[in-house]
Parts: structure tokens; sequence; C-alpha cells
């Protein structure tokens, strides 16, 4: 099958990148309190439920890191193998995997939660879907789901191309994650806004959705 171009440039993107990445991401979200505000209830809500945690387009490491820390059985997955290594070589204790979010190497329903910490906003708004079912398809029935993205100002706004500082992305609506991801069979539990920050020049609010796949009936 062949690559879309997209993860190409995305791999090769964040492969260039990966060490200035790394120094510039990790301390940033170990000193943003409100950044990892929904993981801690996240993490909360599978370690209730149980089964492994896979954090996609997890970079250098740093929140499936943090993860662990909270007491999950969790992995990583990114697109970019020098990312991987970063990672790898950062918390050796932790497994990380080479992969893509449209084709996880994960038999169905094998996972209690899934965390995608803005790594939808490479994909072009058409593929979103695609990739949003697989999430589905690899979580289990009560498994939760967090997404986290640039957002819009207007929550009814489609999605928007933006000059990201590693690769094209793209600003998304709340509303409209949402309702993509109840499409894809999990549905909203709860969502946070953080309004934009005024020392960033881009001063976008970033946005987390949790969601929830309806657990087995019967």
């Amino acid at each position: 099958m062949i690559e879309p171009d997209f993860l190409s440039t995305t791999r090769t993107a964040y492969d260039a990148v990966a060490d200035t990445y790394a120094e510039l991401i990790s301390p940033k979200f170990a000193s943003t309190p409100l950044v990892r505000a929904m993981i801690t209830p996240f993490a909360e809500l599978v370690r209730a439920t149980g089964g492994r945690v896979a954090d996609l387009g997890c970079g250098p490491g740093h929140v499936t890191a943090h993860l662990s820390a909270l007491g999950l059985d969790v992995f990583g997955v990114d697109l970019s193998a020098e990312m991987v290594a970063l990672a790898r070589r950062t918390h050796p204790e932790l497994r990380f995997e080479e992969g893509s979010m449209f084709a996880l190497d994960l038999p169905d329903e094998a996972l209690g939660g899934v965390l995608a910490n803005y790594s939808i906003i490479h994909t072009p708004p058409e593929r979103v879907p695609e990739m949003l079912a697989e999430f589905s398809r690899v979580l289990a029935p009560g498994g939760h789901l967090l997404v986290a993205f640039q957002a819009h100002e207007d929550p009814s706004a489609a999605p928007e191309a933006f000059d990201h500082a590693v690769a094209l992305a793209y600003r998304w609506s709340p509303d409209h994650v949402s309702r993509l991801l109840r499409e894809a069979g999990v549905a909203e539990v709860a969502r946070m806004v953080i309004s934009p920050d005024e020392d960033e020049k881009r001063g976008f609010p970033q946005a987390f959705v949790l969601a929830r796949k309806p657990a087995a009936l019967g």
C-alpha cells in the first residue's frame, strides 16, 4: 500500500527535529498544569476499568512516562523513527513502537485507554474519521479516549490549516471533534478549553475532549 504524502511529510519533519522538539516540549508539559489537567481524570477512569493504554503520537515519550507514573500500563506509538529512538533512550523502562495511527498493530478491543495528545493535528480533515475509527476499533467497551488539539475560538468552526512549526497542522472545533468521535462510536464525557496564552505568538486555544466507548450489553 502506498503511504499518503501527508504521513511521509510528517515523519520526515519530526525525524529532522526530534532532539530540538524534545528539548522544547517536554519541559513545557512538565511546567504547565492546565495542559496536564485532563490527563489525571483520564488515568483514573482507565485505572477503574483496567486495560493497557496507548499513547498515540507519543513523540519523545514524556507523556507516556507521565501516564506510567500515574499507574497505567502504557506504551507509546509514533510515526517518526527518530522520535521512537529518542523515547527509548530517555525512558528505557517503557515500551515504544513505530507505527501509523491509521493501522495500529493491535487486535480489536485490546486497550482500556487511548491518548492522542496533539497527534491528530497533522491529519487532513477528510482523513480524520478514518483515524478515529481505528482508535475506536482498538478500544475495549467501557474504555476511554482523550484527544488534545489546537482549537478555534468559535466552537462550531470548521477545521482550519495553519503553518505549524514542524509540519502543516489543523485547528479544530471541539464540537466538530466531538461529533466525529460520536460517529466513530465513542461519546464525549467531558471537555476543557484553555484560553490562548498571551505570551505565545500564535495564541491558539487548546482543547481536550474526553470520550468513552459504550460498555458491552449483557
